[in-house]
């Protein structure tokens, strides 16, 4: 959850819609004497380059469709911890098999560095149709001040980041995606700046489970149940150790949401809906 000086822009943070990124719309249109780059214009998220990064924070609220977004977070701190034996595992493979036994579709947000540790769940969550892949940046660092705890890094170092993080991700094919979030959800102008050449959108999220960290698994349901609604995005995490709770939950949030109508999509879907 971002501090709360951070300001949250629902839909474009420069002249697209709300609510939804311009994606095969966009394709060939300049932008600042720069085209969209042929390569990502029919893929979701994509923008034109040379314009400042679009933030959304949920799709029309319309229709029945809710995204569920797993973080999936690795600094070098964390990897430290795998390294030294105090942590087991920062892949919660458990989340997996509900989802895909389940046949619930979800976007995962991936660090650079969490990929290059777990190359084969990677692999798993690319090879399932209903998985979208996206970025998380490469070490989990924020690039905007008092950030949580996270470690920094300048903002000029931030395209860098972002686009070292796509190319660590594309070799694993799936659905992959333009979609980009910035680690604690901490971002400004300037940091929204650096990502112009890459052509991503930017996607906050307004439902915030909080399972880093949690001790129980109730609150967790009852933070995304009682506040999702047609067209949230739903935030929780896969890094098991550090979000211990998230698979007992999950089973729940999903009878919940049911419950109340509600269907989990692919971020790509519940942005793109009405």
């Amino acid at each position: 959850m971002p501090p709360a000086d951070q300001p949250i822009f629902v839909g474009s943070a420069a002249s697209s819609s709300p609510s939804t990124p311009s994606v095969a719309s966009s394709a060939g249109v300049p932008s600042a004497g720069v085209p969209s780059p042929p390569a990502v214009a029919s893929v979701p998220g994509a923008t034109p380059t040379g314009t400042r990064a679009p933030v959304v924070d949920h799709g029309p609220r319309t229709g029945n469709k809710v995204a569920l977004t797993f973080d999936a977070d690795m600094t070098d701190a964390m990897l430290g911890n795998l390294r030294a034996g105090r942590v087991k595992s920062y892949a919660n493979l458990r989340i997996l098999d509900l989802l895909e036994r389940e046949r619930v579709p979800a976007t995962f947000f991936l660090t650079g560095k969490w990929v290059q540790r777990y190359p084969e769940v990677t692999r798993r969550i690319a090879g399932n149709p209903r998985f979208e892949l996206a970025n998380h940046t490469y070490g989990h660092t924020a690039f905007t001040g008092h950030c949580y705890d996270l470690p920094t890094k300048p903002v000029n170092e931030l395209r860098g980041d972002v686009a070292k993080t796509f190319e660590v991700i594309e070799p694993y094919g799936g659905r992959q995606t333009r979609y980009f979030r910035f680690p604690g959800l901490c971002h400004d102008a300037a940091a929204l700046d650096a990502l112009a050449p890459l052509g991503v959108t930017v996607v906050d999220g307004d439902v915030v489970s909080g399972d880093p960290f949690a001790t129980a698994w109730k609150p967790l349901v009852r933070a995304v149940v009682d506040h999702a609604r047609p067209g949230s995005v739903v935030i929780m995490h896969v890094t098991e150790a550090n979000a211990a709770m998230t698979d007992e939950a999950l089973p729940h949030i999903l009878a919940g949401l049911a419950e109340r109508g509600l269907v989990p999509a692919p971020l790509s879907e519940v942005l793109a809906a009405g």
